[in-house]
């Protein structure tokens, strides 16, 4: 039977750790792509963190799958879930979802500003972590292919904002089949979080002019007034 509460608590008291983890897991994965000359018993010891860490997302998605109740409908409608699951370096796009909950709980309530501000924040914050997996990915994948643009990590940065403000000079692109199945999550990525923190703004402003215009006392000279 579903526990609407419990899973709802079990969430709220995982949402921090989770977000710590995947800081974490995001640190081990740059060192795993980055220290190349790492001696191999350190190399050892951060593919065992990660190996924890990932753990860690997997009996979070356990958990609150049956806390839900739902069945084999859990992984349907939980479909990012999932994915975040497989794939923790992805978590930055949980942010979308929690955008969308905030849409629904305060369509009608007073328009808060702080509350606005902290989902802005925290697109922000994703959408430098979505971009740094990234390219970390991207740079994994395409060093030393045949015929690479991104040669080195500067250039994988550099491609990821280019990718993630929409701009696409083009100079650098990825070749290899991976780095462009990296490049078309990091498009669909880029659009969600910016759609996120500038749904918010918008919203927040419509709301506020409209209970302004709510508020505002007729002219004397309008045919309502007394």
């Amino acid at each position: 039977m579903r526990d609407e509460s419990r899973l709802t608590r079990w969430r709220e008291r995982m949402e921090i750790p989770l977000f710590v983890a995947s800081v974490l897991f995001l640190g081990c994965y740059a060192v795993r792509v980055l220290a190349v000359d790492l001696p191999e018993a350190w190399q050892d010891t951060v593919l065992a963190f990660v190996y924890a860490l990932w753990a860690l997302f997997v009996v979070d998605y356990a958990v609150s799958w049956r806390l839900s109740g739902e069945g084999p409908g859990y992984v349907r409608r939980h479909g990012l879930d999932g994915i975040v699951v497989l794939l923790p370096l992805l978590r930055p796009l949980r942010m979308v979802r929690i955008y969308e909950s905030v849409q629904r709980r305060h369509a009608d309530a007073r328009p808060r500003l702080a509350l606005y501000a902290r989902v802005i924040a925290y697109s922000g914050m994703s959408a430098v972590l979505l971009g740094f997996a990234g390219a970390l990915s991207v740079y994994a994948m395409e060093r030393g292919a045949p015929g690479a643009t991104i040669k080195t990590f500067g250039d994988s940065v550099w491609w990821t904002c280019e990718t993630l403000t929409t701009v696409g000079y083009g100079d650098v692109a990825p070749v290899t089949f991976a780095g462009r199945v990296i490049a078309v999550a990091m498009m669909v990525g880029g659009l969600a979080l910016l759609g996120a923190v500038t749904g918010s703004f918008s919203s927040w402003l419509i709301q506020t002019f409209t209970l302004e215009a709510d508020t505002k006392p007729p002219e004397s000279g309008s045919p309502g007034a007394s």
